[in-house]
């Protein structure tokens, strides 16, 4: 049998919600519009970047109307975004012990390829996994299942966990019949309780006994 533990990124691995917040106000400063709330900007995310943009368009003055170039200036500042993004506390420990019990790793998110190489490489993230889907990998999202189905695809797992911060994740994993390990300190919009999951954690150290303990030998 072949386990596999696939991660969400933002909110899930990594703590990137302040890099965020700064390439969408960078965005909005570029049109004179005033800075949003970190708070307010948390609730756009986790369906992608244009349903982000969409939400922030929403939200402001932004012209609708420039949508193309408002994205690729978005995008822009997403990509030089990284100085202000670390990774959770304990999760590359969590990630390391899983990599020596021998899981296969993947990465599946719905960050487009450009800022998602960016910020991977800036974090040095990219070695520890076997797979890495990303936003655009396929025409489709999460909660779309095919990206999640995808990673464990091609990582040649058998059996696996999806780890991820949000209800959005929590749909994929449901839609994709894989249990759902849920962090509680990522960005998520909903209380606990309302977001389905197999097991929940606040802390990274308790991640390896939890993925043994959801992926039984058989």
């Amino acid at each position: 049998m072949t386990r596999g533990v696939v991660f969400d990124l933002d909110g899930t691995l990594i703590d990137s919600l302040p890099d965020i917040a700064a390439a969408a106000n960078a965005l909005l400063g570029d049109h004179g519009l005033a800075a949003l709330p970190q708070s307010q900007i948390g609730g756009f995310v986790g369906m992608g970047e244009r349903v982000f943009l969409d939400r922030l368009i929403a939200a402001t003055a932004l012209d609708v109307a420039e949508y193309d170039t408002l994205m690729g200036q978005f995008i822009t500042h997403y990509k030089a975004s990284t100085g202000l993004t670390t990774v959770f506390p304990g999760a590359l420990d969590a990630v390391k012990v899983l990599k020596e019990d021998g899981y296969r790793l993947g990465i599946c998110t719905n960050k487009p390829g450009v800022p998602l190489a960016a910020v991977l490489d800036a974090l040095d993230l990219s070695r520890w996994f076997d797979v890495i889907i990303a936003g655009d990998t396929l025409p489709v999202r999460k909660p779309d299942p095919a990206p999640l189905h995808l990673a464990f695809e091609r990582m040649g797992a058998t059996k696996g966990v999806y780890v991820g911060d949000s209800d959005v994740d929590a749909e994929t994993a449901q839609r994709a019949g894989v249990p759902f390990a849920f962090f509680t300190e990522g960005i998520r919009t909903k209380p606990v309780e309302d977001i389905p999951h197999d097991r929940a954690f606040d802390r990274f150290g308790d991640l390896p006994a939890i993925c043994s303990e959801i992926i039984q030998p058989v």
